[in-house]
């Protein structure tokens, strides 16, 4: 009885070396925290700038911005693109810090197979998007892009879940479903992509630290 025992309990070691060797586990959940704190902040701003005065004249004027644009203001276009890339890069930063210092604290490497497949399963949907974005701007379907960026970063991430936790697959399916819902939403786009990006990633983070990181 107790040789089977061992002999269970070896086997259930083993089970979890490979699967820590397999997925990418070392993701921290305050560093979804404080990208959702950076995103919130980030709509704000963004909610701030665009309402501060009339920044894109169309012939039609639609909600979801379909008319042919007669005058844009392209301070307005700096700043936002700005604004999105300091919450980028404040996230990554943030997430990177926090994650090197969990795979250190229980002996993991950093990169690895698990991470590197993770990164690569992440960026392809997410370049794919960022040039769909652009295409959509091009043609002037400005009213799109905010709910479009949370569809494609919902499939990035269920692309990147299946090398990673089970929790990650949960926030890119709320995190399509939202940005399907904001389509449907005219002129509703920046709210949807503050709880998409802000509010879903501080309840995702809590999760995470909660069951992973205590």
């Amino acid at each position: 009885m107790e040789e089977a025992k061992e002999q269970l309990e070896a086997l259930q070691d083993i089970r979890s070396m490979m699967e820590r060797s397999s997925r990418f586990i070392s993701l921290s959940g305050l560093a979804g925290v404080f990208s959702g704190v950076f995103a919130l902040i980030g709509a704000y701003l963004a909610y701030w700038k665009t309402n501060s005065a009339q920044w894109i004249i169309r012939a039609q004027d639609t909600d979801f911005g379909t008319g042919q644009i007669v005058k844009i203001d392209w301070s307005v276009v700096s700043f936002l693109v700005i604004d999105a890339l300091l919450v980028f890069i404040l996230s990554v930063g943030v997430s990177y810090y926090l994650t090197r210092r969990k795979a250190i604290k229980n002996g993991l490497p950093l990169w690895g197979t698990s991470s590197r497949q993770m990164l690569i399963n992440l960026a392809i949907p997410l370049i794919t998007g960022g040039v769909f974005c652009v295409i959509l701007f091009y043609y002037g379907l400005i009213g799109l892009i905010a709910p479009t960026t949370l569809v494609f970063y919902g499939l990035a991430l269920l692309n990147a879940g299946k090398n990673s936790l089970e929790e990650i697959n949960y926030l890119g399916i709320s995190e399509i479903a939202l940005g399907l819902a904001g389509l449907l939403m005219k002129g509703q786009g920046l709210l949807f992509w503050a709880i998409g990006f802000g509010v879903l990633h501080i309840v995702y983070g809590i999760v995470m630290y909660w069951r992973h990181d205590r």
